[in-house]
């Protein structure tokens, strides 16, 4: 069904990144071998060959030949069993930190949010709509479950101490240094009728959508039209009214639906992937200004862009220092290098010999 079309995009972007798929092996299982011990838990040679599994169908979906994917996966297998020790650490760190409870709830809104963007009102139906699809939920689940606790470690561990690291002379100094970052950019405040492929013809849904287009463009209120045609769930509350964003941070679909449109403008109908459809109306539109504006919030995501990547490259190498980590030495040669690339050699041949 397309309406689960985003859903099974998200999950192919998350296999393609490495991240954990979990995939079932459709072959018999046979006696696991431990590739890395991390403090208490392990590294199984069985989830390797699921993680590869998992990537090596995201590539042939995406157009490459079996052959070429599995060349690919293996070029790339010592870069995916370091990730899969820095993500065991980070998952210890989380049942440290107690976040248990919070990621479980992140994961059920996560759920929900999905229930009410494709109108399924039991968790039920969504998960019998990826059984079909032949996906199993518990596996998206725990896709997402790993993804939550290294969104909420790396958050609270890094991201949240780099943004309040900043003292308010480092702040006003960073600022003057970089006033071409905070200069006023072109922002854009928009109302959306958006109309959902969801169980309906897609050929039906576009006509619909460039007659509601013309009408909005004779005069007929769009307010009006948003409440009786919108799909989202709080359209009738919101008026569809989006918040101002910065004309940059746009998809490109939509900065060039709104390109040249004015205030009170209406644009051409856009397709939102295989979700739907979107008409959007320009309510406020502020110029690009080359003064730049003083905000601390703004000089202090400037500088945790900044400065992020390599907060957590040391964080995870911190980690690394305090765990009692052992590689299978037939791996040792292919993970090390990329495990420790940036620390001492000592550190090297400390973990992998212990």
């Amino acid at each position: 069904m397309k309406q689960l079309g985003l859903i099974f995009f998200a999950i192919s972007l998350i296999l393609f990144s490495g991240l954990a798929s979990f995939a079932q092996e459709s072959e018999a299982k046979v006696v696991d071998e431990v590739i890395a011990q991390v403090n208490d838990g392990v590294i199984t040679l069985s989830r390797i060959k699921n993680e590869t599994k998992g990537v090596i169908d995201t590539y042939v979906q995406d157009g490459k030949t079996r052959e070429e994917a599995e060349k690919l996966v293996e070029a790339k297998k010592g870069e995916l069993i370091a990730n899969l020790i820095n993500e065991e650490l980070l998952v210890q760190k989380a049942k440290e930190m107690n976040m248990d409870a919070d990621i479980d709830a992140s994961l059920n809104q996560r759920f929900k949010q999905i229930m009410d963007q494709y109108h399924f009102t039991k968790v039920e139906q969504l998960e019998a709509e990826m059984k079909k699809q032949g996906v199993d939920p518990q596996e998206i689940r725990e896709i997402w479950r790993k993804q939550a606790i290294r969104e909420a470690v790396l958050r609270q561990e890094v991201q949240s101490k780099v943004y309040w690291a900043a003292t308010p002379t480092e702040l006003k100094a960073y600022f003057d240094a970089h006033k071409d970052k905070f200069t006023t950019p072109e922002t854009v405040g928009m109302s959306e009728i958006f109309l959902s492929f969801a169980g309906r013809d897609p050929a039906v849904v576009r006509e619909k959508a460039k007659e509601i287009a013309k009408l909005a463009r004779t005069g007929v209120d769009f307010e009006k039209l948003v409440v009786e045609n919108s799909d989202r769930q709080d359209a009738a509350t919101t008026k569809g009214k989006v918040d101002p964003i910065n004309v940059k941070d746009l998809d490109p679909k939509f900065a060039t639906a709104i390109k040249g449109l004015k205030v009170g403008d209406i644009s051409d109908p856009v397709e939102v992937g295989d979700t739907g459809i979107s008409i959007l109306k320009i309510d406020v539109r502020t110029q690009q200004s080359s003064d730049a504006k003083f905000d601390e919030n703004a000089v202090r995501m400037a500088i945790l862009n900044e400065k992020a990547p390599q907060a957590q490259k040391d964080f995870l190498a911190k980690l690394r220092d305090e765990a009692y980590i052992k590689i299978n030495d037939a791996y040792r040669p292919i993970v090390s290098p990329i495990l420790f690339a940036d620390e001492r050699k000592d550190k090297v041949e400390k973990t992998s010999n212990k």
